[in-house]
């Protein structure tokens, strides 16, 4: 029976078979009332076991309602029944539980792995960013339109309160706002004392800078003297520096190239040619060296030494010198310079260091003279620098007009262990006594800065602190050279070469004694290059001792290396030159006057 009504022969419908049919047939208008089964929502986290359930029932939405044992597959159990071997019924009238279209399965997320319960997303990275904004005070660049009437409009102040500023310099200019009868009792005060100039309104509390008014100490036109505090406040902010850019006090209101000019005693800059002539015939100048920053020339009795300065093209690959560094070491050559008169100084003086004859600022292309002179050296030798044809028509340069000292230490031959005791006693003697007069650190006293020469001498004096001394030469002479790292005091402003600038300095291989030698200074100067320390010297007398031993070929016995490595050894435990020159070793080099 299929439920239809089958037609007899003779076309006849049998009608009792319809009937039949229809019986058997579910009626599908009728409302139907059936137990849907369902679990109840996740209130906890149980571990059921399989024997609690031995029929395990699935949710009924629609499309899942099957039984686990129909299917002949095992149903992982579902961690989110609220009560342990439970299953909740509930009984939905009015359902419709026909079988419906099978719907799209939407994607869940993926299972959790067994044994781990699922863990909830944490948040506190996130809240702790948006406390770190919250947090945050941002500073308005102009005035917010919801809080115009609390910005300062002329004399008017804020009451916003004063950003915390941890500055000594902050405290010393409201301190001097506020009460401008407190006298300068600190050095910070005594430099930052400065001619009262007009100021716009600045960022206070409860201050009407209307009523403040420039204290009668104050000249605006007139120079403060050291009791008194600084010139200006550009010399003030110099000074605390750690790169001094003034070399004396009228020095700091010009320009540094016209300043330049001054110490030259030059209206303009000159030729080549014009310089040059002074000294020799053109024909008879020759290149004598070269260095990163420079050239130099030997002219008739003298060696001229050229520094490019103030340029945007690159000398050797090395950015020009400007006008203030080229200004300082040329007032430290002079204030050196004073130290060879020995007539006007009874307290320190000495011949040591290299005499500056002349200097003079130069400007335009290199004379033919010399460019022959220049190419015949590259012939020679192999330039490492720039040719000079390179540079441009107004370029401008510094030369040193200098005492011809010899030949440098790195290709002086010595001949024996006197020699070798009398470059040291010498180099030794000339750093103390630059010590006692100007606080003298040389810094860069390697054996390309020593010129050494033969002249028949029997002993070199020295007046240190007011004690004259003499020591043997044994012929030689001594010339000390090149003061671009130097650091000196004049007595009016401190001269110096911030290396903190220059870290490739200290970046040199390992083992070679220039190198370490650097990476000994920065420890002891902790990177401060401003101040005075004298040990600094004592550490290139380490260098040369090394040199001496390492490096120079001469005649000497088993006893003279001892006596020079105790001399190293005992260099250790000095601080400065003045007490190096007392050492043991220099005894027998003494003459008594």
């Amino acid at each position: 029976m299929d439920g239809k009504a089958k037609v007899r022969s003779g076309g006849e419908v049998d009608l009792w078979s319809e009937i039949i049919g229809a019986s058997d047939q579910p009626s599908t208008n009728a409302p139907l009332i059936q137990p849907v089964y369902q679990r109840r929502r996740r209130t906890s986290h149980p571990t059921p076991s399989d024997s609690d359930h031995p029929l395990l029932l699935q949710p009924t939405n629609s499309n899942r309602l099957s039984f686990a044992a129909a299917n002949n597959k095992r149903v992982s159990w579902n961690r989110s029944l609220s009560i342990r071997g439970r299953i909740s019924i509930a009984v939905a009238p009015c359902l419709a539980n026909q079988p419906q279209q099978k719907q799209p399965r939407r994607r869940g997320k993926p299972p959790v792995p067994k044994g781990k319960a699922a863990e909830h997303s944490s948040l506190d990275k996130e809240r702790a960013y948006f406390q770190e904004v919250d947090a945050f005070e941002l500073l308005e660049e102009s005035p917010s339109p919801k809080h115009f009437g609390t910005w300062a409009t002329g004399n008017q102040t804020v009451t916003d309160p004063i950003p915390h500023v941890s500055s000594r310099l902050e405290k010393w200019l409201f301190s001097k706002k506020i009460n401008f009868s407190c006298g300068p009792s600190t050095t910070l005060s005594k430099i930052l004392e400065t001619p009262a100039a007009p100021m716009d309104p600045i960022y206070t509390s409860g201050l009407d800078l209307s009523s403040v008014k420039t204290p009668e100490k104050f000249s605006p036109v007139s120079v403060i003297d050291a009791d008194q505090g600084c010139e200006d406040i550009d010399a003030a902010i110099k000074k605390l520096s750690l790169a001094s850019k003034s070399t004396s006090s009228h020095l700091d209101r010009i320009d540094p190239f016209t300043a330049l000019l001054g110490i030259c005693e030059q209206p303009e800059p000159m030729k080549f040619l014009d310089l040059f002539s002074k000294y020799c015939a053109p024909e008879s100048i020759a290149k004598i060296g070269e260095g990163t920053y420079g050239e130099a020339f030997r002219a008739g009795n003298t060696v001229c030494k050229i520094v490019p300065f103030d340029g945007d093209f690159p000398v050797n690959g090395e950015l020009q010198k400007k006008s203030e560094e080229l200004l300082e070491e040329a007032v430290l050559s002079q204030v050196l310079n004073s130290l060879q008169e020995f007539e006007k100084n009874d307290s320190n003086a000495c011949t040591t260091f290299i005499e500056t004859i002349d200097l003079k600022v130069c400007q335009g292309s290199y004379d033919a003279a010399l460019i022959r002179a220049w190419e015949k050296w590259d012939e020679k030798n192999g330039s490492e620098n720039d040719h000079p044809k390179e540079f441009p028509e107004k370029q401008r340069y510094l030369v040193f007009v200098l005492q011809h000292g010899g030949k440098d230490l790195e290709s002086f031959v010595l001949e024996n262990f006197d020699e070798a005791r009398s470059l040291l006693v010498q180099v030794t003697a000339a750093l103390a006594v630059a010590e006692a007069a100007y606080e003298f650190e040389h810094r860069d006293l390697h054996w390309g800065n020593i010129l050494l020469s033969r002249n028949g001498s029997v002993t070199v004096k020295f007046i240190l602190e007011g004690k004259q001394i003499s020591f043997r030469t044994y012929g030689l002479s001594v010339s000390i050279i090149d003061f671009t790292l130097s650091r000196i005091n004049t007595g009016e402003n401190i001269l110096f070469l911030d290396l903190s600038q220059d870290p490739y300095l200290f970046k040199g291989p390992k083992g070679d004694k220039q190198s370490e030698t650097y990476r000994k200074m920065k420890e002891v100067t902790e990177d401060h290059w401003e101040g005075s320390f004298p040990r600094t010297n004592v550490l290139w007398l380490v260098y040369l001792v090394d040199i001496l031993l390492l490096k120079k070929t001469y005649v000497r016995c088993s006893k003279n290396e001892r006596d020079m490595r105790s001399l190293k050894k005992r260099l250790d435990k000095y601080d400065s030159a003045k007490e190096a020159i007392l050492d043991p070793f220099f005894e027998d080099l003494f003459v008594n006057n």
